[in-house]
């Protein structure tokens, strides 16, 4: 799961629109899973866009972004983690127009769920499950 919060109209109208599926098939890249149907349907995005003045620094009104990605613990390696950041950053980045000097004002947060604390379909998933899924 990947939630995007911005500033209403710091995304360009482009990157307005592919960012949700873009950031979902980076993270869907990082974990490993395959590219496939039941997979991108289980890579839920969000974009949550802040009104004006909803977003500001002690420093300056420019935007920020906040990207939280939830995964199941074990899902990603040290690497993994690092690679994802790294993508995630530039494919704000490139979202709203910005440069790597703006990389600052993208901050990405790992959350990672505890096995058996992710539910769906009124069951409890847990990482296994998902390693069974992406090997069938």
């Amino acid at each position: 799961m990947i939630q995007l919060t911005a500033p209403a109209g710091a995304l360009t109208p482009a990157g307005r629109d592919t960012i949700q599926k873009t950031l979902a098939t980076v993270l869907l890249r990082w974990e490993g899973a395959p590219d496939n149907a039941l997979f991108r349907s289980l890579a839920w995005t969000y974009l949550h866009e802040l009104p004006a003045g909803a977003q500001t620094t002690a420093e300056d009104d420019a935007p920020r972004f906040r990207v939280e990605i939830t995964v199941p613990v074990g899902a990603l390696s040290e690497r993994r983690k690092a690679g994802l950041v790294g993508e995630i950053t530039t494919a704000v980045l490139d979202a709203a127009g910005l440069t790597e000097a703006d990389a600052l004002r993208v901050w990405v947060l790992i959350h990672e769920q505890p096995d058996g604390t992710w539910a769906a379909g009124g069951k409890i998933v847990r990482l296994a499950d998902l390693v069974t899924l992406a090997a069938q």
